[in-house]
């Protein structure tokens, strides 16, 4: 069964707004902030800029994160929608707070329900700090997963260690691995994050078939835009 998240429109434009411009959120700067909300109000530092991460054609770093589930996973025990090893790996750094992370949550899901049975599963990482945004607690991951009914792995970055091997920046950012767990794509889901109507071009889509084809994805990367991960 599936689910939508419908968010009305002035309530979604002041929410990005809140989290920050399209324009410098693509660029990179560091002016987001969470959702205008009581639980979103602590202190937080944002993780604007790329520094040290994984390059395209490099191996992925693995990790050992807990699941909403209760469980552990890393990318030695994740099982495609057949419950067979993976022929490659969506992973998606998302949360619960972010506008563009939430407007997306419908697209997260369906990439799953579609490639998963295909070999290739999502693999949701929530990176913010709770203690800088409480609504990224994992409780609450959990809770936004039972009402969402996510068929996805959503894994916690307790300790903030995993996105910074990655390089990830934001929410929601993708990285692309083939079955050896090489990067072969990284960026944004499509080219409109705001809006799943107005989407022309369908980025992570067009590098999975690539991939299911045996060629190099065409672009191998994009920006993210999405909100900054908080850490304090």
């Amino acid at each position: 069964m599936k689910f939508r998240h419908l968010i009305p429109a002035a309530a979604l434009a002041l929410a990005m707004a809140a989290c920050g411009s399209p324009a410098s959120e693509a660029e990179g700067t560091a002016a987001a902030s969470a959702p205008a909300t009581e639980e979103a109000k602590a202190p937080a530092k944002t993780v604007a800029q790329r520094a040290e991460g994984v390059a395209i054609g490099e191996p992925a770093p693995n990790f050992n994160l807990k699941g909403t589930d209760g469980n552990s996973y890393s990318l030695d025990n994740i099982m495609d929608g057949n419950g067979e090893k993976p022929k490659g790996y969506i992973v998606i750094f998302t949360c619960n707070t972010c506008p563009y992370a939430v407007a997306s949550e419908q697209r997260i899901i369906d990439l799953h329900n579609k490639y998963a049975p295909q070999g290739y599963p999502v693999v949701a990482i929530q990176p913010n700090d709770p203690a800088a945004q409480p609504g990224d607690s994992f409780e609450a991951m959990q809770e936004r997963a039972k009402e969402m009914g996510y068929p996805f792995l959503y894994l916690f970055d307790e300790g903030q260690k995993v996105y910074p091997a990655y390089g990830a920046t934001r929410t929601p950012e993708v990285f692309l691995l083939d079955a050896d767990k090489y990067v072969k794509y990284h960026g944004a889901i499509d080219d409109s994050v705001r809006d799943a109507e107005a989407v022309e071009e369908k980025f992570l889509e067009n590098a999975i078939e690539a991939l299911q084809n045996g060629q190099t994805p065409a672009p191998v990367e994009t920006k993210a835009v999405g909100c900054s991960i908080k850490t304090v």
